[in-house]
Formats: structure tokens, C-alpha cells, sequence
């Protein structure tokens, strides 16, 4: 007899998911036999399991049960688009959604996948669907875009509530049309991608203007090679 994911998530319960300042990834404290961690974010860290594959339980921090509710009523909006993922249900500590298979665009890098030029389509057209029905495609980053055969697929869409625009997919946009070709098809070291990462979240620290920041990391990044 199959498990339901209710069932499923019940052995989650020894894990424990710990929020880091400054903007880092989350801690994971326990054990739970059978799951595989298949991704770490700043507010929750997912998890699938073995027996049950199509599943992933996305585990948020014991403080951020605001992200949880925010993400669960935005997926319930969505309804069933081919950008995003489909959510099967939620409780107290978790959500429960589709599996997807493909890299994300951070692992890309890391290994020299290709990117092609249609996943920047499809994350236009899918930020489009997005204020259609009334929501504010914010947070995209390289590690919340999936490569999955050639195309997009979005992940953690729990500040499409919020208002505002945070430049991040504009930013990201910008260097994938001016600086991609450089780097493209040659693996990146973690530490130099991980060292990019921290400086964009305080880039106004080291320059005037995102042009400006990406002038340095291009000069890293020409040193790294």
C-alpha cells in the first residue's frame, strides 16, 4: 500500500531546519531515514524521498512560517502553469510539491552546462503570466530557475506577494546578455560563484552602479581563468 504524503512527511518531524543571518543558507539539524536533500535555500531546505520519488517536501525554518503560508497561497493561484511546479498540499512546517527534474542555473555554472537563450524567454513569459493574475514575480536567481530540457521551470515563489521590484532577474537578464559568452560552457569554481553571490547582496558597498559591480566581477573572473 503506498504512503500518502502526509504519511510521508509524519518522518520529517526528526528534522530540523535553522534560518542563518546575513542572508545565508539554512542549517539542517537530524536525521530522517529514507530522504535525500536535494536543495538548500535562505529560508527552507527540500527534501525527497526515496520510496516516493514524484514528491518534494520543502521544510521552511521555525521562524519563517510567513514564507510557508505566503508560498502556499501563491500556488494556489498559479493553478497549473508549465513554469511552475504543482503543489500538492502543505501543513504546519512543510509544503509538499511536484519533484522536477534539471540543474538549476547556479549548477549550471558549475558544471558548464549551457544555458540557452529560450530559458530567458520562458522566465519573461512566465514573470508576464505572473502579473496577469495579480502577483509580483520577485526573488528569481540562478538558484531558483531550472533547466529542464531545454526550457524553464521557476522555483520558491513565496515573494510573489510582496510589492516592489528587486532588480534581481533584470540584473541577472543584464549579465547573461553581456557577460555569459565569457564564461559559457567552462565550469566555475563554488568559491568564486559563492564569493560573487555575497558581494551582490551588498554591491552598492564596492560601486556606484550594477554596470560598475559587474565590471569588477568581470576582472575576477578574468583573473580565476
Amino acid at each position: 500500500m503506498e504512503q500518502s504524503w502526509q504519511e510521508i512527511a509524519e518522518s520529517l518531524a526528526a528534522v530540523k531546519i535553522v534560518a542563518n543571518p546575513n542572508n545565508e543558507p539554512v542549517s539542517i539539524e537530524g536525521i530522517a531515514a529514507g530522504f535525500r536533500c536535494i536543495g538548500v535555500g535562505t529560508d527552507a531546505a527540500v527534501f525527497q524521498f526515496l520510496e516516493a520519488p514524484e514528491y518534494a517536501f520543502k521544510v521552511y525554518a521555525e521562524n519563517k512560517k510567513d514564507k510557508l503560508e505566503a508560498e502556499a497561497k501563491v500556488y494556489k493561484e498559479i493553478g497549473d502553469s508549465p513554469y511552475f511546479s504543482n503543489c500538492y498540499g502543505v501543513n504546519d512546517r512543510l509544503l509538499v510539491i511536484k519533484y522536477e527534474e534539471g540543474l538549476t542555473l547556479f549548477d549550471c555554472l558549475l558544471q558548464g552546462v549551457h544555458v540557452p537563450d529560450q530559458v530567458i524567454q520562458d522566465v519573461e513569459e512566465a514573470r508576464d503570466f505572473i502579473r496577469q493574475i495579480g502577483l509580483n514575480p520577485r526573488d528569481i536567481h540562478l538558484k531558483n530557475i531550472l533547466l529542464q530540457n531545454g526550457r524553464a521551470k521557476l522555483l520558491d515563489v513565496s515573494e510573489y506577494i510582496k510589492t516592489g521590484n528587486d532588480f534581481r532577474w533584470e540584473h541577472l537578464k543584464k549579465a547573461h546578455a553581456e557577460y555569459y559568452a565569457i564564461i559559457d560552457g567552462k565550469p566555475m569554481p563554488f568559491w568564486l560563484l559563492d564569493t560573487v553571490r555575497k558581494w551582490y547582496h551588498h554591491w552598492n558597498r564596492y560601486s556606484s552602479s550594477f554596470d560598475e559591480f559587474m565590471q569588477i566581477v568581470s576582472k575576477q573572473m578574468s583573473y580565476w581563468k
